[in-house]
């Protein structure tokens, strides 16, 4: 198989899984704080099935990677009933910024277990880096003589790049991303109908901008989760 489309593969697999802890995420916190409506439905799981949306988690995100796009997808968004919460204001964040926030640790998970990866088995350092390199595409890589451990150490990176990626992206403050559902929450009434309206206009922000925008946090978090990979 062609090693551009394996690759592609590989981050398919992790976008898909990517989704369905974010929404899964959405989905547990609302039935902690009161709102079973997404549990009742089935979306406190990793069933794909359960969360997918077949043109913003499967056909935007495959041409995005097929011509190096910036990666913008999306899953179904898990209904949540506010009026179940006993402090809507609150509750209301916390189960907005739990799905940003399970990115954010399945990147440190995929971190951590590639450190152990890196010093805990033969030619480790090796696969890591070799990884690193994959998966921004350097034709310096070399994939030859690699341990049976480097398509899991490549899983991986994707998983830390993937996930700080949708992570910074949720965080964007424009309808109907989770950051603009926090936003809302401390802008005063007469703002509020002015900022819902930019959502009819968000996709096309997001086109011609996310790239830079998700670039303005990726960047400097990226080069952290890099350097400690690298560094340690």
């Amino acid at each position: 198989m062609n090693q551009e489309v394996l690759l592609i593969l590989f981050e398919f697999v992790v976008l898909v899984f990517a989704f369905c802890i974010h929404e899964a995420a959405h989905a547990w916190m609302a039935n902690r704080l009161g709102d079973p409506t997404a549990r009742m439905l089935g979306r406190i799981t990793l069933n794909p099935v359960k969360h997918i949306d077949p043109f913003g988690s499967v056909i935007m995100p495959l041409i995005a990677m097929f011509y190096h796009m910036p990666l913008i997808g999306w899953a179904k968004p898990t209904p949540v009933t506010p009026r179940n919460f006993k402090n809507y204001k609150r509750d209301d964040i916390l189960v907005t910024l739990a799905g940003p926030a399970s990115n954010l640790f399945v990147a440190t998970s995929s971190l951590l277990l590639l450190l152990i990866i890196k010093h805990a088995t033969a030619d480790g350092g090796r696969s890591v880096l070799t990884a690193v390199m994959v998966a921004f595409r350097i034709p310096q890589a070399s994939t030859e003589g690699l341990p049976a451990l480097f398509p899991i150490a490549l899983l991986l990176y994707f998983g830390v790049l993937i996930n700080l990626s949708l992570f910074v992206f949720n965080l964007i403050p424009l309808p109907p991303l989770d950051g603009s559902k926090v936003l809302r929450h401390f802008l005063p009434y007469s703002v509020l109908e002015t900022y819902d309206r930019i959502g009819m206009f968000s996709i096309l922000i997001l086109m011609f901008l996310g790239g830079r925008l998700i670039s303005i946090g990726l960047n400097p978090l990226l080069g952290t989760f890099n350097s400690l990979l690298l560094g340690m």
